[in-house]
């Protein structure tokens, strides 16, 4: 199994430096759709657990240079 790249970033939505990690294949496919683009390989993603009962994370997407790439956030949704 390959090792997951993460770095340890500013998040604006949790307001702190938090964990990222690179998106797996699905949320790259979902992403892409939903921004209507064929590449999204600058977007990192936000793994703070907002809630330890259920482990809900953040999910908050940010590139390596933009802590606010978006006007409104845009959270990847947990995919089966």
């Amino acid at each position: 199994m390959a090792t997951q790249r993460t770095m340890k970033d500013y998040c604006w939505t949790c307001g702190s430096d938090q964990q990222h990690r690179r998106l797996d294949k699905k949320e790259e496919d979902w992403l892409k759709e939903r921004l209507g683009r064929s590449g999204v390989g600058e977007f990192w993603i936000c793994v703070n657990v907002l809630d330890t009962d259920t482990g809900k994370q953040c999910r908050n997407l940010r590139t390596g240079f933009n802590k606010k790439p978006f006007a409104e956030p845009i959270k990847v949704p947990v995919l089966d």
